[in-house]
Formats: C-alpha cells, sequence, structure tokens
C-alpha cells in the first residue's frame, strides 16, 4: 500500500473545488464553541490572544517587582555581591487537541446532522445555526473533498479513515474556539490552493497555530516563508520566539525561529548600549541575546553581572530565581573565560544553585588549564554544540590567564594571548585591553598598542603594563615582559624593569619586538604561532 506524503507541497491548484458540492464527498459541521476560563486563565487559541497574554503576563511580574525585587535583592546583596563596580516563562500550550466529533458513533465520523440540545444544522452549505447547546456558540457546514484533505493533514486522513463503516459516512464533525474560525477557514482554503490571502503577521500566526493544530505542515512552511519575507522587529521577533511548544518545536517552523533569534542578537549586539531594553526582555529574548558569540561586553564577568540583575529582576523569588538559572540561563555564560576572582564569587553566591556553580566553576578552571592550542580544539568541538561554553566572545577587554604566588614574593605570571585579525585591527593608533588582574590587592591590566616608534619613523607593536585608579597607594614593582617566538619555540624575554606604580599610571615599550609593524604582522613573521600572539608578563611586588 502506498503512503501519504503529507503537506508534500504539490502547488496543485484545486480551489475550484473548495465548498463545490460537484466535487466533494463529504459534508464538514464545524462546532464554533467559545473557551473557557479556568482560574483566570483563558486557551490561547490565536496569536491575538496568545500575545495578550504574555504581555498580561509581563505587567504583572513588573507589578510584583515594583513590590518585592528592591527588597528581595538587597536580601540577596547581603548573601552574595556579585554585582561589582570595579570590574570593568515559556508559554504553556493551554489549547486543546483539534477534536473531530461524533455523533451516535464511536469511530469519529458522525452518522446524522442533528445536534446535541435540539439544534440542528442547517441544509444550507456554509451555513450558520445556533444551538440549543450551552457548549457550543455557532455551527457551520462546508462541502469538503475528503481526498484533498486526507493528503495535506494526517488529523484529516485519520478522521476519514477511521473504519469501514463510518469513513463511508458523509458528515463529519470538528470543532473549534470561537477565535480559532477565521484562521481555520483560511487553513481549509489553503488545502484546496496552497495559497493565503491573508498578509498581516497576527492573522500568518493565527494561521500557523491553526495548521499546527490540524496537522497541515505544508502551511506550517508557507506561513513561515511568509512571516519571514516580512520586516522583523523587536516585537514580532519575540511573538515569533514565544510560540507555544507545540509549534516552535516544528521543522517547518525552525527558519522563522532561527530569524528571529538571529535578529535579536544583531539588534543587541552591543549590549552595554540597550542595558534597560535588555533588561526588559522575557526569557527566550535574554536567552538569544546572550547565545550570541559576537556579543560586545567588556568581559564575561560583566555577562555574569547582567545575567544576576536580569534573573533578580524577573525572579525576585530565591527558588524560582535559582530554577530559571540553573535550568536556562547559567548554561549561556561561559565560565571559563571568566576571572579567577569572579569564579571565587559564584561559589558563595546564593542565587546559584551550589552543586551546579561548583560543577561550572571546576570546568572553567580546567579549560584554563588547559594548552592554548587545545582550549582552542575543545571551542571548535563544542561550536557546532548546543552550549558554547568554550567559545570566545568579542570582549572589549582581552581573556587573560594568570598564575598567583605568595612565597618569597607576591608574584603574578600572566599570558595574554592576540588573534593575528585583533592585531590587524590595532593599525594605526588601535590599543586593546587585558582583563583586570590583582596582585597584593590592586587591580591592574596590559595593553597592546600599534603605536609610532621614538623616532616617530614608522609604526610598531608596543606592550603596556597599567595599575587601575585606588588611590594614591603605591607600588615597586618588578616587571618582565615576553614573547613566543617560532624560532626558540618557546617565550623570549624582551624588557626586564621596575616602576613605582601610583593608581592609573602605565609602564611599557613602544617597540616590543624592536622591529617595524610591516615585518611584525607579515606573513612568516616569528611571532604569530598557528595565527596566534602569545605574550607574557610577570610581576614581582619588591615593597608594599
Amino acid at each position: 500500500m502506498d503512503t501519504l506524503g503529507y503537506g508534500s507541497g504539490t502547488g496543485s491548484d484545486f480551489s475550484f473545488a473548495y465548498n463545490n458540492a460537484t466535487f466533494s464527498d463529504r459534508i464538514l459541521t464545524i462546532q464554533i464553541v467559545p473557551y473557557f476560563k479556568s482560574e483566570g486563565e483563558g486557551c490561547s487559541s490565536t496569536a491575538g490572544d496568545w500575545d495578550r497574554k504574555r504581555k498580561r503576563r509581563r505587567e504583572e511580574t513588573n507589578k510584583q517587582n515594583d513590590a518585592d525585587v528592591l527588597t528581595q535583592c538587597e536580601d540577596d546583596v547581603l548573601n552574595c555581591t556579585m554585582l561589582d563596580t570595579e570590574d570593568v516563562v515559556a508559554y504553556e500550550n493551554q489549547d486543546e487537541e483539534a477534536v473531530a466529533m461524533v455523533e451516535e458513533s464511536p469511530s469519529g465520523v458522525e452518522m446524522t446532522t442533528d445536534h446535541p440540545g435540539g439544534g440542528v444544522a442547517s441544509k444550507s452549505t456554509d451555513s450558520f445555526t445556533y444551538l440549543n447547546s450551552a457548549a457550543a456558540l455557532q455551527v457551520r457546514t462546508i462541502h469538503i473533498s475528503s481526498p484533498i484533505l486526507a493528503a495535506q493533514s494526517p488529523f484529516f486522513y485519520k478522521l476519514f479513515s477511521n473504519g469501514m463503516k463510518e469513513s463511508e459516512q458523509q458528515h463529519v464533525t470538528v470543532q473549534i474556539h470561537a477565535s480559532e474560525e477565521a484562521a481555520f477557514m483560511d487553513l481549509l482554503k489553503f488545502m484546496y490552493s496552497n495559497t493565503l490571502s491573508t498578509i498581516t503577521p497576527t492573522a500568518l500566526l493565527d494561521v500557523l497555530m491553526a495548521a499546527d493544530k490540524f496537522e497541515v505542515a505544508s502551511c506550517m512552511r508557507h506561513c513561515s516563508r511568509l512571516l519571514l519575507n516580512l520586516p522583523m522587529t523587536c516585537e514580532s521577533a519575540l511573538l515569533y520566539l514565544d510560540l507555544p511548544s507545540s509549534v516552535s518545536i516544528a521543522d517547518a517552523v525552525r527558519p522563522l525561529i532561527d530569524a528571529a533569534k538571529q535578529f535579536l542578537a544583531a539588534h543587541f549586539k552591543d549590549i552595554t548600549k540597550f542595558q534597560e531594553e535588555v533588561l526588559n526582555l522575557p526569557l527566550a529574548g535574554i536567552e538569544a541575546v546572550l547565545a550570541n558569540d559576537d556579543l560586545q561586553v567588556a568581559s564575561e564577568d560583566a555577562v555574569c553581572d547582567f545575567v544576576l540583575k536580569w534573573a533578580r529582576t524577573h525572579y525576585p523569588n530565591l527558588e524560582e530565581r535559582r530554577e530559571i538559572l540553573g535550568s536556562r540561563l547559567c548554561r549561556l555564560i561561559r565560565f571559563p573565560y571568566m576571572t579567577c576572582r569572579k569564579l571565587r564569587k559564584v561559589l558563595t553566591c546564593n542565587d546559584f544553585d551550589p552543586e551546579l556553580a561548583s560543577k561550572d566553576v571546576l570546568e572553567a578552571l580546567f579549560f584554563k588549564a588547559e594548552a592554548p592550542h587545545r582550549q582552542r580544539s575543545l571551542a571548535a568541538e563544542e561550536g557546532n554544540a548546543s552550549r558554547s561554553s568554550f567559545v570566545e566572545r568579542a570582549y572589549k577587554y582581552r581573556p587573560i590567564k594568570v598564575v598567583e604566588f605568595e612565597l618569597p614574593h607576591q608574584q603574578c605570571i600572566v599570558y595574554l594571548d592576540l588573534k593575528r585579525e585583533e592585531c590587524n585591527n590595532l593599525f594605526p593608533a588601535g590599543r586593546v585591553y587585558s582583563q583586570a588582574f590583582h596582585l597584593g590587592g590592586q587591580g591592574f591590566f596590559l595593553s597592546a598598542h600599534c603605536n609610532m616608534d621614538q623616532q616617530n619613523a614608522f609604526h610598531c607593536f608596543g606592550l603596556f603594563l597599567g595599575m587601575q585608579e585606588k588611590g594614591s597607594v603605591s607600588f615597586t614593582v618588578d616587571y618582565e615582559f615576553a614573547v613566543w617566538t617560532k624560532l626558540t619555540e618557546g617565550y623570549v624575554s624582551k624588557y626586564k624593569g621596575n616602576y613605582t606604580f601610583t593608581g592609573g599610571k602605565a609602564v611599557g615599550y613602544r617597540n616590543l619586538a624592536g622591529i617595524p609593524w610591516t615585518s611584525f604582522m607579515a606573513e612568516d613573521s616569528v611571532y604569530f604561532i598557528n595565527g596566534i600572539l602569545h605574550l607574557r608578563a610577570v610581576l614581582t611586588i619588591l615593597r608594599v
């Protein structure tokens, strides 16, 4: 027996047969009923209903937050001070499954046009008859061709083939909500013509959800394509991401969902410019923004702080906040690129589940201990995975590795890796900064520059060490700058010295390699290993 290819999209136009008795073998009775509220919540049958519910949920959350967030956050901060100044609800589908009604037959096919409650459907085609039944609002009948509908929809295929006796009956019945009527009628017309007359986003979403309910994959694909061709906005992107789960996981809708995520990720790429807007995004929106590898942010420490701020705003209850962080948001924080100082705070932060926090921090520390080539390999392996914790973002402050010693002197060894493209982008007068690191209770940073040499004769690569603004405290520091070369297959010391730092001061060398910029950046340069420049700085405090 041949199998039907549902929604194969043959493009055949049978619109001439729509509601035409001559080309029809059945009469479809459509029972249109009001949707009933349960505990104050209605079934979201259309895009309008469901969008209003989504907005209402957000308004209710905001009202609750006005009363609770401040107190809750103050309590949380007492337990965990994560938001440093020194560091530079999915939709619950309540729609019923499409219902095939039966009269005096358990098989799913109506045996007569008589209806409960004494109401009788009109014999005229495409007619309305109000029922006496409290359940039904009205009835609509239409001539249909069972082969056409069965070829497009598994739902109708099962309805028309539900046993030999019943499959021969002329009348079949389906039940829909009143708010679904327009979309359902558009869906029926599409199954004949493979076209839709509606063009507005809300109407297309209504048809999309009706197509999902009645299993018309070809119509879902068609709606998805039409919506993709419409201008995307933040509001429409959030609507698409908040589609009922049964719709959003469908293969036919995946391109639309992916486009919505990409739009939000690109729109809020520079998160520092849109902090308030991003803070007000719902869960699906914040997930799309934080999943972006190209997110422009100072550091992953700042991402962690922002996630906590968002979670505290939207989930003032600690248990709910822990749940949403653990199940949805922690996987979007790239712990391996956070500073060790911040990772220590994660372990003691009350917002995170302790077991999950320990796991994430341990994974981050193991990653930091890996050799650079192994780190790149892990990032490449995970780049195609759903979680990208090993993939580095476009941080304003470059991640570093730090090894600290207390004896015989307070000392730290700092490793900074820069990609060739990052160095290229420094020309002619750019600079890039490392994340902050700490020694003796003070914050330091490295900065790589493209600048002119001392005689102002040519451009060259420079490296500098600076101390963050921390008042008038002074430090005398021994320092050494080194760079890895192909010739030695190891780090080569370039400069040593000592310097007394006060807040905001920096020391370094304008021409670290002692060669012009063009030679330093040449394809055969000895300073780039597989496209990576490896820099090292050793700091030792002599007097405090």
